[in-house]
């Protein structure tokens, strides 16, 4: 078996990557607009000042920006612990139910269209490299759909 290196690409593909804060702009955008033309129609109807309807809607966007920033905070913050417990599980297991990982590999790999030997071919390549067997058991196996650093 050979080990040949393999040339360094210079193609850098432009892929977007910004989904995530993407999607949280426009949520927060709608939820944060809204509120506050609805608290601002309700007062208005109530309270004669146009002051005092235009300082309610202001602390509304002020409080609203506050509550959505740390409720995104939060689920950012619980999201990566997830991702680590989810993480760290896979590390046990390769270590202590060895076999079991094995197996499960395979089974990924064959049921991508590779062969019996072409999956204990890339199996021995990840049995070399701990992290790399983890990475590929957190993107193929991992029941929950966590980015490798975005992707």
């Amino acid at each position: 078996m050979s080990t040949r290196v393999l040339p360094k690409l210079h193609h850098v593909e432009g892929h977007f990557t910004a989904g995530d804060a993407v999607r949280d702009v426009v949520i927060g955008m709608s939820d944060g607009l809204t509120v506050p033309f609805a608290l601002a129609a309700g007062i208005s109807g109530a309270i004669a000042s146009p002051h005092l309807v235009v300082a309610a809607g202001l602390a509304e966007v002020a409080a609203g920006s506050i509550a959505m920033g740390l409720g995104g905070f939060l689920a950012a913050r619980g999201e990566s612990d997830h991702y680590r417990r989810e993480r760290q599980r896979e590390e046990d297991e390769i270590v202590n139910k060895r076999d079991f990982e094995e197996r499960e590999v395979l089974e990924i790999l064959t049921r991508h269209g590779l062969t019996m030997d072409e999956s204990q071919a890339v199996l021995a390549g990840l049995e070399r490299r701990q992290e790399g067997w983890v990475d590929f058991m957190m993107r193929f196996e991992a029941p929950i759909a966590m980015p490798m650093a975005s992707a």
